[in-house]
């Protein structure tokens, strides 16, 4: 696959104050909402704009009240990974919320459950913890949902083998780097309080040193196999 087919793909969490108690490490995480602004507005006038992609994790409600505003406001669409197992809960997007972004033209994947670390589960746990979720997201939206993306960005050969099998067509991971779109596994980087515009520059064009390129490549290949 030629370098010049690949996407960057950017993962964005909670913006704003947080509705709900944090879980230990999440709030690094959490972009106020004018660096969130300037975020989208680097991506939305990137020369390489058509090359990116945006994704939001967790199912936070400021997915609907905050972030898909502002994306229409720049003509961006974003995917959505929602936890089901917060739905309807504070501060997490309820199933009426769900539908609204779909409305918007958002799409939405599964983020799984309950937010836990899929390669510690046993096999009849992990495959509950997809199917569950997929049929509940798929009952909220009323078609398909055929994407995951990976919490903690932890994975094995166990975990992309179970979510194949559970009818997942493309998984997403926080590898960094860019995303061949024909591959099962898309790597995303996350844009966190501490990301400066420097570093985001970097991420939007592609640029990695050869070193962490092959440092990434070896971590994947190592976690897809075993």
């Amino acid at each position: 696959m030629a370098a010049a087919e690949e996407r960057r793909i950017v993962i964005f969490h909670g913006v704003g104050e947080p509705g709900r108690v944090l879980e230990p490490g999440e709030s690094r995480y959490w972009l106020g909402v004018d660096r969130f602004r300037a975020a989208l507005d680097r991506i939305a006038a990137h020369p390489d704009r058509q090359r990116l992609s945006i994704t939001f994790d967790d199912g936070n409600d400021s997915d609907l009240l905050i972030a898909a505003p502002e994306l229409l406001r720049r003509g961006l669409q974003a995917e959505f990974f929602v936890l089901s197992g917060r739905t309807g809960q504070a501060g997490s997007l309820d199933a009426g919320q769900i539908r609204e972004l779909m409305q918007m033209g958002m799409r939405i994947g599964s983020h799984g459950v309950a937010h836990s670390d899929w390669s510690g589960l046993s096999t009849p746990e992990l495959q509950r913890e997809l199917a569950t979720s997929k049929e509940a997201l798929e009952a909220i939206c009323g078609v398909p949902v055929s994407s995951a993306a990976i919490p903690f960005g932890r994975y094995n050969a166990a975990v992309l083998r179970a979510l194949k099998g559970a009818g997942y067509a493309v998984a997403y991971s926080s590898d960094g780097g860019s995303a061949a779109p024909a591959a099962f596994l898309h790597p995303r980087t996350s844009l966190r309080r501490d990301t400066t515009d420097s570093i985001l520059e970097n991420i939007l064009s592609g640029t990695m040193p050869p070193w962490k390129r092959l440092r990434r490549f070896a971590g994947m290949t190592v976690r897809a196999w075993f």
